[in-house]
């Protein structure tokens, strides 16, 4: 086999200095980053229950004290959620939020066990078609909390 010439040599060095963007003087190329289907996941999970401890505080400011243990759950979840969330994407609760103009908004629907009831039922059917997106830790708590979910729909209470 017949050494490589100078000339080779550096024609090879400067195919890889462009390819691998390293060029004097010039930025290298910018790469945009997808966004990680996991973590997008999560930010819709973390969305969902936030919403999902919402309504159930509500009935349990009004008077709802039996729905206390299944708000626990929930908070449970939600925490549980947070913790798989990379800390750099986490938002920080002392970050003030936007302010945006003030838009008249319709009031939100009156909070009542047979809504919390659909809510957990719709949750629960959710969450199977969310494991394809998720790793196989996350994919164990995502069916963890939609079982959890279907065990809510059954039993919430008929009344308060």
């Amino acid at each position: 086999m017949r050494p490589l010439s100078r000339r080779a040599v550096l024609a090879g060095g400067a195919a890889m200095a462009a390819l691998s963007g390293c060029t004097a003087g010039e930025p290298g190329p910018v790469v945009s980053k997808a966004p990680d289907p996991e973590h997008l996941l999560l930010r819709e999970l973390i969305a969902d229950k936030e919403r999902t401890i919402g309504l159930y505080s509500a009935l349990v400011a009004g008077g709802g004290e039996k729905l206390a243990p299944f708000l626990a759950r929930h908070e449970e979840h939600l925490a549980a959620l947070r913790e798989r969330l990379p800390r750099e994407s986490a938002p920080s609760p002392s970050s003030p939020a936007p302010s945006a103009a003030p838009s008249p908004t319709p009031s939100p629907p009156k909070v009542t066990l047979n809504r919390l009831r659909d809510l957990e039922r719709k949750a629960a059917a959710l969450r199977p078609r969310q494991l394809g997106k998720a790793s196989p830790p996350l994919s164990q708590l995502i069916a963890s909390i939609g079982a959890c979910e279907a065990l809510h729909a059954l039993a919430l209470p008929r009344s308060l």
